[in-house]
């Protein structure tokens, strides 16, 4: 008998700890939730000895978000702090050598400058110094460097108005009629670093006739490669990616024609693939392709596009390519995103033994052994890891300590919850935060907060954005639902392109009989029902309120 109740008591006596623990916690305030810390980019130099760590927060002097960047020294696990002043698009970027990192401000104010003269400026990792260049009047949109210290790629846009371009919208929607057309420029500048206050080289590489997202060099094909971006998002030929080579900048070479928008350029080790991903949209010819996010792996030397992660069910939210051509994968299945490796040329997939959760934002160091990653979950705030062994990922300990805020407070609790679609029998799912201290508590007020997209998820993590506030709905009281309808990532492409021809009624019904489940177990007030969205969370709304009252409010933003 003693040795079965000494384990109860045990548990009893820990359970209490917890319960005290908990109650020691203040509850989230308002402001406090806009405080949260998210990590745009990470990237290790060439050398392996340091992180570069990109992080964004809200800053109430300026009513905006502040952008800073950090140098993460990896043997002495030192963090020093480059700029509160980064640009809030345009990246920063290793120079090869690993002793600089080339950056753009969000303004000139750190070097008094007052005229219309554009900068870039390159941070000495040995001298702990801000070197501003002069790089002429051109507002620059991207860039990126040769295979030497001494010069860069540029890109500018040039913009020129349209006048009534296409009379078909004439009447119709004066947004078209005053589009600008956008080009680009791109230029190649040459300096000294013997001496950085030398006028530097400037010279025209090409001008293109679009917008450019992302550019990149390889040394290996003497190319550039670049993304073109339309203007308008239904003009799927408008994204495509290109090459130019510098040997001959006479024409520009198209190596993608597949009606979709891609992104996340990433160059090989060898520099003769580039892996990127892909969003699939309906195009202005009529054509139907919607898809999850996908991964595709392109020859630089025959041309040739491989679709990788084939065999995958779910969504593909991030890429890194390895030494022996083998590549991470960050896949999202229904509310987790783990990470993955595939050994070319074998299709199927391998998980990694890691935390349930959010992995976001790998990347390897150049020797192959470091690996750096944001992670979170329902119980975890966004931090960024560190391992040196992907086979002890569960073993990788946080580097930052941005979001410490957030675990001293009595945070929601969350559970993933599924439901059945009775139209067509569908499984859906969805995630619910239960107030703080009420975790699996019944009779509670409803709040449903339906995600934007539809081409997206609601997720294993604590996020905290101006258009996803469940947390901040949860600690006030509110049981709060996140459901994954017809539309979401995650589920395989069958389930997301089942909202066609039926774009709010299907995913509507979905988020309708989740609400009726939760009543009859028992977990919501019939009589207390709220439902709000942002985006096409918004749309959906909207229709919602129009079928039904038995909401006693909702919130609607960008959903006219």
């Amino acid at each position: 008998m003693v040795i079965i109740v000494m384990p109860l008591y045990i548990l009893l006596i820990l359970q209490l700890f917890s319960c005290v623990s908990t109650e020691n916690k203040t509850r989230l305030t308002f402001d406090e939730f806009f405080d949260y810390t998210t990590f745009p980019l990470l990237a290790f130099s060439p050398t392996g000895q340091h992180l570069l760590i990109q992080t964004r927060r809200s800053s109430w002097n300026t009513s905006s978000y502040e952008n800073t960047l950090w140098l993460y020294d990896i043997q002495n696990q030192t963090k020093k702090l480059i700029t509160t002043n980064l640009h809030k698009s345009i990246k920063p970027q290793w120079l090869p050598s690993g002793n600089f990192i080339a950056l753009f401000p969000n303004n000139h104010s750190t070097i008094n400058k007052t005229d219309d003269q554009q900068y870039i400026y390159l941070y000495s990792v040995i001298s702990d110094e801000l070197l501003p260049i002069n790089i002429g009047k051109d507002v620059p949109s991207t860039f990126t460097w040769s295979s030497n210290d001494s010069s860069l790629y540029l890109v500018t846009t040039n913009m020129q108005s349209i006048v009534d371009r296409n009379d078909e919208w004439k009447d119709v929607n004066q947004y078209r009629q005053n589009l600008m057309h956008k080009s680009s420029t791109i230029y190649r500048i040459d300096f000294d670093f013997n001496d950085l206050s030398l006028p530097i080289e400037k010279q025209i590489i090409r001008n293109v006739s679009t917008l450019i997202g992302q550019l990149l060099y390889t040394s290996s094909e003497e190319k550039l490669i670049f993304t073109s971006v339309a203007t308008l998002m239904e003009n799927s030929d408008g994204f495509e990616i290109y090459s130019i080579d510098l040997r001959n900048t006479s024409a520009v070479s198209k190596l993608t024609n597949n009606e979709a928008i891609e992104f996340e350029l990433q160059l090989s080790i060898d520099g003769q693939h580039i892996i990127f991903r892909t969003l699939s949209l309906n195009s202005n010819k009529g054509k139907l392709n919607n898809t999850q996010f996908r991964l595709h792996s392109l020859n630089l030397i025959n041309g040739q596009i491989t679709r990788l992660g084939e065999n995958f069910h779910g969504s593909i939210n991030g890429h890194a390519f390895k030494h022996d051509s083998s590549i991470y994968i960050l896949g999202q299945l229904g509310t987790e995103v783990q990470i993955y490796t595939q050994h070319l040329p074998i299709k199927d997939l391998i998980q990694h033994n890691g935390w349930n959760g959010t992995y976001e934002s790998i990347v390897l160091s150049h020797d192959n052994e470091s690996i750096a990653f944001v992670y979170s979950s329902f119980e975890k705030p966004m931090e960024v890891y560190f391992i040196n062994n992907i086979n002890q990922l569960k073993l990788a300990q946080a580097i930052t300590n941005e979001n410490n805020l957030f675990t001293q407070r009595n945070l929601p609790q969350a559970k993933v919850y599924s439901w059945i679609n009775k139209d067509d029998h569908r499984t859906i799912e969805g995630i619910l935060h239960y107030p703080p201290g009420k975790f699996e508590s019944k009779n509670l007020p409803l709040l449903v907060m339906i995600h934007g997209g539809p081409y997206s998820a609601s997720l294993n993590k604590l996020d905290f954005a101006w258009y996803q506030w469940s947390s901040l709905a949860a600690s006030e009281g509110w049981l709060v639902l996140e459901p994954n309808y017809r539309g979401s990532t995650g589920y395989g492409d069958e389930f997301l392109n089942e909202i066609r021809y039926k774009p709010v009624s299907r995913p509507g019904k979905d988020i309708l009989y989740g609400i009726d489940q939760l009543i009859q177990d028992g977990i919501v007030d019939q009589y207390k029902l709220a439902i709000g969205g942002h985006s096409y969370g918004g749309f959906l709304t909207n229709w919602l309120i129009t079928q039904t009252k038995r909401f006693n409010a909702a919130l609607s933003g960008a959903g006219a």
